[in-house]
């Protein structure tokens, strides 16, 4: 360990898994705490959609990674990581959800109360679809956990900090009932949900 490593990294996933490509920060998360053993100094965080409730965590790390889904304007399923500086501005520059424009403020407060984390890496996908209400994550999305995984396992490298194969647990990542499995393969079929809307209130025109 080096003098440039940082003493407490959070590693936040946000995102609301109730609108499909939106929950892959979460899932990054709970992807991360099945796969590796994180040391001491490192807290792994299902961040959802707490917005400034997320703040008390940014204000005691010294070095932050994000999970997000982000509309960057790219092709979908498209990774992009930003660090830093650019971080808050990617964060609200184009915002798919409350979630985003909570997560901002939170860096903005934790900036103005001088206890922004020094460093800050962003790993984000660009959505597939939002717009399905209790669905999961699609192909391309989710194909980029993995490669998410191993850019966030590189930085922490960078910063002297070594993460063994093994598994994390903790009250801060999600509840078993939520995990990507059992939601998704516990969602209704289309007529059993009436996801397309209810014909007593929305009649089809002859």
């Amino acid at each position: 360990m080096s003098a440039n490593t940082p003493d407490r990294v959070l590693i936040l996933g946000i995102g609301n898994v109730l609108w499909a490509d939106e929950g892959f920060g979460v899932r990054c998360i709970e992807a991360m705490a099945d796969r590796y053993a994180v040391p001491p100094q490192v807290r792994l965080l299902d961040g959802g959609t707490q917005g400034l409730y997320l703040l008390p965590f940014l204000e005691e790390a010294d070095a932050l990674i994000v999970f997000d889904a982000v509309d960057y304007g790219l092709p979908p399923g498209t990774m992009k990581i930003v660090r830093d500086a650019e971080v808050p501005a990617f964060m609200g520059a184009k915002k798919m959800s409350l979630h985003q424009t909570g997560f901002q403020d939170v860096i903005a407060t934790a900036q103005l109360l001088d206890r922004c984390p020094s460093r800050m890496t962003l790993i984000g996908c660009q959505p597939v679809e939002l717009e399905d209400y209790g669905g999961g994550l699609r192909a391309e999305v989710a194909a980029q956990i993995e490669p998410a995984l191993q850019v966030a396992l590189g930085e922490l490298a960078g910063w002297g900090i070594a993460v063994r194969p093994g598994r994390s647990t903790g009250a801060d990542l999600a509840d078993p009932s939520i995990r990507r499995g059992v939601y998704e393969a516990g969602r209704p079929s289309e007529g059993e949900a009436c996801r397309l809307g209810d014909d007593r209130f929305f009649p089809t025109v002859a």
